[in-house]
């Protein structure tokens, strides 16, 4: 059954990137981090809700990311990432890692992993991976990551990211 939308329903005009910006606030994503060690070996890491699985055969998943982003340096072909699968009981580090990246390695909420790529505690999952391709696209690049290893954390719920904040897919309700 078609219904004509009440007033308060209409489409909302906008243009351009506000259009991109409010459609996409809109999307729900589910949440996850990658973490890598830069050239100097300091870990570093972000949330990302752009993580898709691109291939089973072999395993390949993709992300994007800001070029201007503080762990770009990382995001070299051969470097090895883990990219982490968060629950409502790991908001705080999607929370964390999305903040001031000097202090997101501050604390006991991580460890090192297979060669030494940060492993986050509490993650429902990880993955660790090689990256095979990188391709920039304006200020912004596609990375693409063959997974080689990963273990199952405790079962959770999902994590949302749905206009600009984090939650279970329940409280979208």
């Amino acid at each position: 059954m078609n219904e004509t939308p009440s007033p308060d329903q209409s489409d909302q005009p906008v243009d351009g990137l506000d259009a991109f910006k409010s459609a996409f606030r809109r999307h729900a994503a589910g949440v996850s981090i990658v973490t890598s060690l830069l050239p100097d070996g300091r870990p570093t890491g972000f949330t990302a809700t752009s993580l898709a699985s691109l291939a089973a055969v072999p395993p390949l998943a993709t992300f994007n990311m800001a070029r201007v982003s503080s762990s770009w340096p990382a995001m070299t072909v051969g470097n090895s990432v883990a990219i982490h699968m968060l629950g409502p009981r790991s908001r705080h580090l999607a929370e964390r890692m999305a903040a001031d990246h000097d202090l997101r390695f501050e604390g006991d909420h991580w460890r090192p992993g297979p060669g030494g790529v940060p492993i986050l505690d509490e993650a429902t999952a990880w993955m660790i991976g090689r990256i095979v391709e990188v391709h920039p696209v304006h200020n912004n690049a596609i990375v693409v990551v063959e997974i080689e290893d990963g273990r199952l954390g405790e079962p959770d719920e999902a994590l949302l990211y749905h206009e600009r904040q984090y939650h279970r897919p329940n409280e979208l309700g």
